[in-house]
């Protein structure tokens, strides 16, 4: 028996990218596995992102990573698009599942406390939820979600990037910046772009 009700810690990202998918994880660490170094996956170099992931796949009671797709950003705003991942992380409807206890689902059920990054909080949740600003910089299974989040997220921006030569997706991951910015002026947006988004609607306004 469990002396400490189980904590399920939930993450995003890619919110703000002009391209690609918004990416959530939810993971429940082992208390008895603990893994130094967890924080803030903004606070992380690649490398020790890189170098956490695994240890976190392989240490915790359980994880997943899901997305909402870009077709569903522009369908439903962004801010909705991402309760809808991090609902998908939680009952472990879409993603990568791994799960020394049974069903995803069913451990979530049995979360005394689902703990998410930032200041909203999806709907139909199996558990008690609280939103934490910053969580992911003082409650280790979040951080360990935005690891996977952030991981999982990227290595999809490098198969953009093969997928849709000359946008530059393997660097920028679909933010903002300058270069992306001008390969958008030379190529027009592709179907990984956020229509929605306002950059990508001016542009489309005078394709």
């Amino acid at each position: 028996m469990r002396n400490e009700p189980l904590i399920l810690g939930v993450d995003e990202a890619g919110r703000g990218p002009w391209a690609g998918p918004v990416t959530a994880a939810a993971v429940i660490l082992d208390p008895a596995r603990p893994i130094e170094g967890l924080t803030d996956s903004k606070k992380l170099s690649e490398k020790q992102r890189d170098r956490l992931a695994p240890l976190i796949k392989e240490r915790a009671l359980a994880w997943c990573v899901a997305e909402a797709s870009v077709e569903e950003i522009d369908t439903l705003n962004i801010r909705q698009a991402t309760f809808l991942a991090m609902r998908r992380a939680i009952l472990g409807q879409s993603g990568t599942i791994a799960d020394r206890s049974g069903q995803f689902g069913t451990v979530s059920a049995t979360a005394g406390m689902i703990l998410i990054d930032g200041n909203g909080l999806p709907g139909d949740l199996p558990a008690p939820a609280r939103a934490i600003i910053k969580g992911d910089l003082t409650e280790p299974a979040i951080s360990a979600a935005s690891i996977l989040a952030k991981t999982h997220r990227d290595a999809q921006m490098v198969s953009l990037c093969n997928t849709y030569p000359g946008y530059g997706f393997s660097g920028h991951k679909g933010y903002g910046t300058v270069a992306h910015a001008a390969a958008l002026a030379r190529l027009g947006p592709c179907a990984a772009h956020r229509q929605s988004f306002a950059p990508i609607r001016a542009l489309l306004r005078h394709c």
